[in-house]
C-alpha cells in the first residue's frame, strides 16, 4: 500500500501539485479529483464557504487513505482537504490516485473521496447570496 501524502491545510491546494509525488514508473494511469467551490447549492446562490475541522481530522484523513490503499494495494495516492475561508472557484478537496491500470485508479479515487466526505470531521459553513447561511456536516 502506498499512501504518499495526506493533510488538512489552510493554504491553497491542487491535484496537480500532488500528482508528481504520486506517479512512478510503474503507473500507467493517474486519476485526480478536485472538489471546487461552486456558486450554487440546491438552487441557492453561494457567495463563499468556510470549512472547519476537528483536531482529529488529520488522523482521520490519514486513516481513510490507509484503508483505501489497503483495499487497493496496487495504487499510490495522496489526498488533502483545505479548511478556512474559501471563495467560489477555490479547491477544497484534492486527491490523486495512480496505478498500472485505469480501472483501479478510478475505483480507488471514487472510494477515497466518498470515504473522506463520510468519515473526516470537517464541517462546511455556506454563505448564500440572499444573506442567509447554513452549516453542513460531513458526518451525518
Amino acid at each position: 500500500m502506498s499512501v504518499i501524502h495526506t493533510a488538512i491545510v489552510e493554504t491553497p491546494i491542487s491535484a496537480a501539485a500532488l500528482e508528481t509525488a504520486v506517479l512512478s514508473d510503474t503507473c500507467g494511469a493517474v486519476v485526480s479529483f478536485s472538489g471546487v467551490i461552486r456558486d450554487h447549492d440546491e438552487g441557492r446562490g453561494v457567495q463563499r464557504l468556510t470549512y472547519e475541522s476537528h483536531p482529529v481530522a488529520s488522523d482521520q484523513i490519514a486513516e481513510v487513505a490507509a484503508d483505501i490503499a489497503a483495499k487497493h494495494p496496487a495504487v499510490r495516492l495522496s489526498v488533502v482537504h483545505r479548511v478556512g475561508a474559501l471563495e467560489v472557484g477555490d479547491v477544497a478537496l484534492a486527491a490523486v490516485v495512480a496505478s498500472a491500470h485505469r480501472h483501479e485508479s478510478f475505483t480507488a479515487c471514487a472510494q477515497l473521496i466518498d470515504e473522506v466526505k463520510a468519515r473526516v470531521a470537517i464541517w462546511k459553513h455556506q454563505f448564500f447570496a440572499d444573506g442567509d447561511d447554513e452549516w453542513v456536516g460531513a458526518l451525518e
